[in-house]
């Protein structure tokens, strides 16, 4: 069976300005099925939070079934096994309204990604004929069950066994996989096991012989959703329920995780822009000191650097699922079947990273600014928190994605992908494209360095995590100022001059972050004191345009978010 494969486009540079794909870009239809996810989310799924934190399995079960008839659980399914037959931006679209719903947004977004995309892009036509229409309808729920005791962020170490029994003719499965999500109310299962060939992908049913369910994990947050170990004793399995090519399991594995990072992404862009439109309304309420905490300066700063940050995930996802439906159409009108990875691993995994990161700093400060109600069950803001924290540690840790992120630059920069024109002097009058070229310069400055030292790279993980993270601001950086451009051709500077605002923001602070990071990495990688000086002697002399007053500009941007009930640049 083939990979899911898309064509790489290098990651430096992209083209500035052509085929970039924003939110503004949705079309009437596309706008409808995000009206209609967001009414499911308001009239099904909030009423239903309190019996859907205490494990009511029934209830669960309804609202996948009401997901089905609505056609939620079937953006991504071919409309030939009963799904709607539409593309990542839009699947993106409906997890991102659906993160709105607390803990039902993580157990629908295991059921739609990693619980029925494996089907679409590794089934033979029996397995889709069989579990799609299942699936796409919420007459079953899918699961995907990869981590083990032993293996978590190392999950293809995993001890579960498959052996092949010619008496049976069927494979045998035995072990336990651990924290899976949907495992007490999912009708069917993604197994992943070790075979003498190598790791394999099996489809295993919840009505099969030696499979049991543990206990309910007690966990910090995303209660609601039903997390247990899969236990298999002497399961089973016919041949017919091998999932792609046996002993190249991980390569489902790997493609499916890079799909569902970005499906995490937009759900926590949504469960972002929830935390700041409570916030933004509590402090229009809250008075201290006779005055609204919307009065407060530093309160407005707050609010602002929220708004920006979801203004930057928002448009790194969209322009990553753009790229991603670009290259799967690439993909079909070649029938190209050649196994390789994806090639938008790293954007997925930057998309992961950065907008986790966001959303955890938004709901702690929207607890902040709450006081001590924040703290308070009643407040829906305490829950918030609670929740987020588990999206820096699954679909991979965070740490393990800024590796991934860091391994692959650095093959594109070995293998020249990674343009190292001297970006620096290639002045430009707008600010922003010079802070993304000056950034793009100190990056390959950085890379160029560590190329050049002794460091073994796989030992120097203080180095990875920094690269990853100026590639991953770098990524931002540009979405934002690419998003900013295209609405200002459309509509005009005036009346986008909130987008405006809010790319000033991102390019400066962005710009200054990579610039910290370059002088760490050069200030830790060079050894030689002559080379040091001149590398960070040259990097605090480049021609970075003049700081702005960005204070005023958050106080703008605060106002105007201030001025709507939900989250608008």
């Amino acid at each position: 069976m083939e990979d899911l494969k898309v064509h790489s486009r290098n990651f430096m540079p992209y083209e500035m300005g052509k085929g970039v794909f924003t939110p503004e870009d949705f079309m009437d239809e596309e706008d409808l099925i995000s009206k209609t996810t967001e009414m499911f989310v308001k009239q099904e799924i909030a009423p239903q939070l309190e019996s859907i934190e205490k494990h009511d399995y029934k209830v669960a079960c309804q609202l996948f079934e009401k997901a089905g008839e609505l056609g939620l659980l079937g953006i991504e399914v071919p409309e030939s096994y009963g799904g709607l037959s539409l593309n990542k931006k839009l699947s993106g679209l409906v997890a991102e309204k659906m993160g709105y719903g607390g803990s039902f947004s993580v157990s629908f977004n295991i059921h739609v990604g990693v619980g029925t995309l494996p089907y679409i892009y590794f089934g033979t036509e029996e397995q889709k004929q069989k579990y799609l229409p299942k699936l796409a309808a919420g007459e079953w729920i899918g699961a995907y069950a990869l981590t083990e005791p032993g293996a978590g962020s190392d999950a293809l170490n995993a001890r579960t066994s498959a052996i092949w029994k010619d008496e049976e003719s069927a494979w045998v499965l035995n072990g336990e996989k651990q924290w899976i999500t949907n495992a007490h109310v999912a009708n069917v299962y993604v197994v992943f096991a070790k075979t003498k060939e190598g790791m394999t992908a099996f489809i295993v049913e919840r009505s099969f012989d030696g499979v049991s369910i543990g206990l309910e994990e007690k966990k910090m947050g995303i209660k609601g959703s039903s997390t247990a170990t899969l236990i298999l004793e002497d399961v089973s399995v016919p041949k017919e329920n091998v999932l792609g090519d046996v002993g190249k399991g991980h390569r489902i594995a790997l493609n499916i995780l890079n799909m569902a990072r970005l499906k995490l992404a937009f759900s926590n862009i949504g469960s972002a822009k929830q935390s700041l439109e409570l916030t933004t309304q509590y402090s229009k309420e809250r008075k201290q000191f006779n005055r609204s905490l919307l009065d407060f300066t530093m309160i407005q700063e707050k609010i602002a650097n929220m708004a920006v940050s979801i203004y930057g995930a928002e448009s790194a996802a969209y322009r990553t699922a753009g790229f991603l439906d670009d290259a799967m159409e690439d993909r079909d009108e070649n029938n190209d079947s050649n196994g390789k990875n994806s090639g938008y691993a790293m954007e997925c995994a930057m998309n992961k990273v950065y907008s986790s990161e966001v959303l955890d700093n938004i709901v702690d400060e929207a607890v902040q600014i709450h006081g001590g109600y924040g703290y308070m069950e009643e407040y829906q803001v305490e829950r918030l928190y609670r929740d987020a924290r588990i999206s820096r540690i699954f679909e991979g840790t965070n740490e393990i994605n800024r590796l991934t992120i860091s391994k692959i630059l650095i093959k594109k920069f070995n293998s020249s992908q990674v343009t190292t024109m001297d970006t620096a002097n290639e002045i430009h009058k707008d600010k922003n494209r010079q802070y993304i070229q000056l950034s793009k310069h100190l990056l390959t400055r950085s890379l160029k360095a560590l190329t050049e030292t002794c460091l073994k790279m796989e030992d120097e993980q203080e180095y990875m995590r920094l690269l990853a993270d100026m590639v991953s601001d770098l990524y931002v950086m540009e979405s934002s100022f690419l998003r900013t451009e295209k609405a200002i051709e459309k509509n005009g500077r005036d009346q986008e001059q909130m987008k405006v605002n809010v790319t000033d923001v991102l390019c400066e602070e962005g710009y200054r972050r990579v610039e910290n990071a370059a002088l760490s990495i050069i200030s830790g990688g060079v050894s030689d004191d002559h080379d040091r000086e001149r590398w960070i002697h040259e990097i605090r002399h480049l021609e970075v345009p003049l700081y702005e007053n960005l204070f005023v500009k958050k106080r703008a941007i605060a106002k105007h978010i201030t001025s709507r009930t939900r989250y608008m640049i």
